[in-house]
């Protein structure tokens, strides 16, 4: 089911662009405390998450699991904002860091990509094994959005015995849309930023582990290229497309068994709005759709009621919902 949410933007900065980069990038705050718990995974890689637990937290308590987008970590500011407001709520929060991220950087040779669902379901495991009476809610954000959908919907009823619910933010949920989407001129700046940090990220891994082949990139390199020159050879698919196809949500949400809902902005500038309304979804998932808020932005108008941070208000009251709260 699709419906549509009022969000009015912040004056002056309406835009999807501002909203997006503004939201994303100039957030000054002070990191929130963690532990720090490390998941062995099959391969010998190992990932990194944090968690918060607000004091006079129980076990038998809502956890929050949080998966940040691409290029992001534990540190991400959407991450870091939404642990400040699930701690002042007594609820304990984990920010999972995607391989290599983070916590974890240098603690794996292999990188994650947005097929990596079977990583969030170790990790998952690894945290119900010390709060097994903990009611879990997974909150995944952009490219960590169509990681958790996928998973989801991988394990059909299983998700039952694991999770109470799950969130997705502004998800590519099919990953091929977002990649001709954010190559478009108008976008070229997320390209260049995105790709740049790809490559700093491939060239650090393959100079720590020595074992690893030696690799060139262009140095001008277009995200599709990327994939096609790098992500597909390295991690076993065919060529770009056959990573999009076999790695892209939307296939796996109608199997979701779960209470699911997802939040998208019809402006966005690289995931559109559209790409779940050719599904029959199942009751219990919810399509939510703004008109404005670019990706993962919804600054919204203080005026209105939520505050500047319009979507951390908003999460706040689906997990208390999700939560029984």
């Amino acid at each position: 089911m699709s419906q549509e949410l009022p969000f009015e933007p912040f004056p002056f900065v309406s835009d999807p662009h501002h909203q997006t980069i503004i939201s994303s990038f100039f957030n000054i705050l002070f990191e929130p405390s963690s532990e720090r718990k490390l998941v062995q995974l099959s391969d010998g890689d190992r990932l990194s998450i944090e968690i918060t637990t607000p004091r006079g937290w129980k076990p038998t308590d809502l956890t929050v699991v949080m998966v940040h987008g691409l290029c992001g970590s534990h540190k991400s500011p959407y991450l870091a904002r939404l642990t400040k407001r699930l701690e002042a709520q007594g609820i304990r929060s984990a920010r999972i860091n995607m391989r290599g991220c983070g916590s974890g950087k240098g603690l794996s040779k292999q990188m994650y990509h947005g097929g990596r669902s079977e990583d969030i379901f170790e990790a998952l495991k690894k945290l119900k094994e010390d709060a097994l009476d903990s009611p879990f809610l997974l909150i995944g954000f952009s490219l960590g959005g169509n990681i958790v959908l996928k998973m989801a919907g991988e394990l059909g009823e299983l998700a039952k015995e694991f999770l109470i619910g799950i969130i997705a933010v502004s998800p590519p949920v099919d990953l091929y849309s977002s990649v001709v989407m954010i190559g478009h001129p108008d976008n070229a700046m997320y390209e260049k930023y995105f790709v740049s940090l790809m490559r700093a990220d491939v060239h650090y891994r393959h100079k720590k582990f020595k074992d690893l082949p030696r690799v060139k990139l262009p140095r001008k390199l277009k995200f599709y290229e990327f994939d096609q020159l790098y992500t597909a050879p390295y991690y076993g698919f065919r060529d770009a497309k056959d990573y999009y196809d076999k790695c892209s949500a939307a296939q796996f949400v109608p199997d979701i068994s779960v209470p699911c809902k997802i939040l998208l902005a019809q402006d966005d500038p690289i995931v559109s709005a559209e790409s779940l309304d050719h599904l029959d979804l199942p009751e219990h998932v919810d399509v939510f759709k703004t008109k404005r808020g670019g990706h993962m932005g919804f600054l919204a108008n203080p005026t209105e009621g939520k505050g500047l941070y319009w979507l951390d208000a908003l999460l706040i009251d689906w997990i208390l919902d999700f939560g029984g709260l």
